[in-house]
């Protein structure tokens, strides 16, 4: 079937970093950091003194973890997590109770598969992943199952368990299509990695997903469900609906890394430990182990870094912080955040 990009005041339409509320208006931040514009959309957007005083948590708590040794800053770094997913919350207009949401517990010897994790029914954690359109049942997951479920730490985890299969293979120029002749739309993407343009990776797929068989020259791949869209003006505002009710679920499938060019990729499921969360969530409950060890129990944190998994957890300590503070910056403001100065 031909195709051909939609457009929104002659501007293609490309998979959005926010989920909750993309503004496909408007164009992208580009800032070395979030933290100063979020301030100011903050003041300008809302009426929310308590969103802009835990923003400035936030970025005090970021500020103190970028200063502490690695078994001091997963406190701070938490605690920056906390206070962002407040603001965002407070702007939301979510009620919450004010604990965390997640707790967690050791058994045995220093290993990831040791440390466990509960996702809590009521907290600050809950209400974010209500946000987000995850159940809320009590979940329990190991501290290994959750850092394999994140993108952006993935290879590194790859490189540290190598017996586990791959979950997230990349893509590129994730966007939006129109059927010519028809009002309908949906997203698709294409494979450009020479390694993954094969049997073996389409196999990988989501269930939601599958590869376009009519342009054989190319890997690409596409949303199976369609969406209504309907050229002209006076349907702007009907065809955004239904264009941002597509793209949740389409994010669902799709995830970035943020960095100076964005990378995205498909994530593999169907098998037991393929965890369907957000990024969001799965890095808050993490770090917030770390804090509790680092609280409570340093001794046996210290005793993680002797481990086989020193680098990994050094590498998620590091990337963390970053990698949270752009995506809820995303969900808080509704806009994308770039690196200024690079170009694809």
């Amino acid at each position: 079937m031909p195709t051909k990009k939609i457009t929104i005041d002659s501007k293609s339409v490309f998979v959005h970093k926010a989920i909750l509320k993309p503004d496909f208006n408007k164009k992208s931040v580009l800032v070395d950091n979030p933290w100063e514009y979020v301030e100011l959309w903050i003041k300008r957007q809302t009426n929310s003194n308590n969103a802009l005083f835990y923003w400035q948590q936030a970025h005090g708590f970021y500020q103190a973890t970028k200063q502490l040794p690695k078994t001091s800053s997963p406190l701070t770094a938490y605690y920056c997590f906390l206070n962002a997913t407040k603001a965002l919350l407070e702007i939301r207009n979510i009620n919450y109770m004010d604990r965390h949401g997640v707790t967690g517990n050791s058994t045995g010897i220093a290993s990831l598969s040791n440390e466990n994790i509960k996702f809590q029914a009521n907290g600050i954690l809950a209400e974010l992943s209500r946000l987000l359109g995850e159940p809320v049942n009590g979940e329990i997951f190991t501290f290994k199952k959750l850092i394999y479920n994140l993108s952006y730490i993935h290879r590194a985890y790859k490189l540290t368990y190598s017996s586990d299969p791959e979950l997230f293979y990349p893509i590129s120029d994730p966007h939006f299509v129109k059927i010519q002749n028809q009002n309908y739309a949906y997203f698709q993407a294409e494979i450009t990695s020479e390694f993954y343009k094969n049997k073996n990776t389409i196999n990988k797929l989501p269930s939601t997903l599958e590869r376009d068989l009519g342009n054989p020259d190319k890997w690409i791949i596409r949303k199976k469900k369609r969406f209504k869209w309907v050229n002209g003006a006076a349907n702007k505002a009907n065809n955004l609906s239904r264009l941002t009710n597509y793209h949740k679920a389409v994010r669902t499938d799709i995830h970035f890394i943020y960095g100076s060019i964005d990378l995205w990729y498909f994530k593999r499921t169907g098998f037991g430990n393929a965890i369907n969360k957000n990024s969001l969530t799965i890095t808050f409950a993490l770090m917030h182990r770390l804090s509790e060890l680092s609280r409570y129990n340093p001794v046996r944190l210290k005793k993680h870094f002797d481990c086989q998994h020193n680098w990994l957890l050094s590498e998620f300590i590091n990337l963390a912080p970053t990698q949270f503070i752009y995506t809820i910056a995303c969900e808080i403001t509704g806009q994308e955040f770039k690196i200024p100065g690079v170009r694809k």
